[in-house]
């Protein structure tokens, strides 16, 4: 079956911090112009759609915010199925979060203490630059001593940026899973939420949709958990003797080494 949709991950596949990576919009754009549908799908929950959608502008990449996933809108829209519409969700992330939370009907705060931790359903993190003792503790509170459910947008280590990687959202969900002793419901890659929300959306099939990541064990696991095919491209954090010697959950289908090789495919 030919592929009709493609699922792009952005950080270390479109770009790295602000640059973008060499090919990207020409390949995106070809897609396009072949009558291919695009998404984009990142675990970086700091920025909201409307956001990523400027940014990919910027860098001559046309799509629509309705073909823009992040961890922040697939948490977003796993609460807006769980009855999550009009509850009270403190926050530990940054504006990506609150607007598409907001978006949804849930009711945010990020400040600890503004409402009572007795009141807070849910306790959802994702990157956070200004985190706090203070976040962690009442984000510690909620969970321990209140009734809130513990959601992680993702729980990714490390994101790349232009010269190398920073630590992620994961190393925030870390400290507050350990404080707590409770380990949260992931969203975003490795588990199927997004991926499978962004298939329903463009209507397509397991077997007409690949999947193009940067990292094994979350855009390469993703994709391997519901069967769609799976492209590494090596423009990001994985280098291909760790694809090639990969365990199987992990190891892509195709590796390329940048990507406009998608268009010889």
């Amino acid at each position: 079956m030919p592929i009709s949709t493609y699922v792009f991950d952005m950080d270390g596949v479109i770009y790295r911090g602000d640059r973008e990576i060499a090919e990207a919009s020409q390949t995106v754009s070809q897609l396009q112009r072949d009558g291919r549908n695009v998404y984009m799908l990142t675990n970086n929950s700091g920025s909201s759609r409307q956001q990523y959608l400027q940014k990919l502008s910027g860098m001559g990449i046309q799509i629509e915010m309705a073909n823009i996933f992040t961890s922040a809108y697939a948490t977003a829209l796993y609460l807006k199925a769980h009855g999550g519409i009009g509850k009270n969700a403190f926050i530990i992330g940054e504006s990506g979060i609150a607007a598409e939370l907001s978006a949804a009907g849930i009711i945010t705060c990020a400040t600890p203490d503004t409402i009572p931790y007795t009141q807070i359903d849910y306790v959802i993190i994702g990157i956070d630059r200004k985190f706090t003792y203070d976040k962690l503790l009442f984000a510690y509170t909620c969970i321990s001593r209140g009734h809130a459910q513990f959601i992680a947008t993702n729980r990714d280590a490390t994101y790349p940026v232009e010269d190398g990687s920073v630590p992620g959202a994961g190393s925030i969900v870390a400290s507050v899973a350990t404080a707590s002793g409770t380990e949260p419901i992931v969203i975003g890659k490795p588990e199927p939420h997004a991926l499978e929300a962004i298939l329903q959306a463009a209507g397509a099939s397991i077997g007409e949709t690949v999947m193009i990541g940067d990292r094994l064990d979350t855009d390469i696991a993703a994709g391997k958990r519901i069967g769609v095919y799976t492209v590494l491209v090596l423009a990001g954090v994985t280098t291909r003797r760790e694809a090639e010697s990969a365990i199987s959950e992990y190891k892509p289908d195709t590796i390329i080494d940048n990507l406009t090789e998608l268009l010889q495919t």
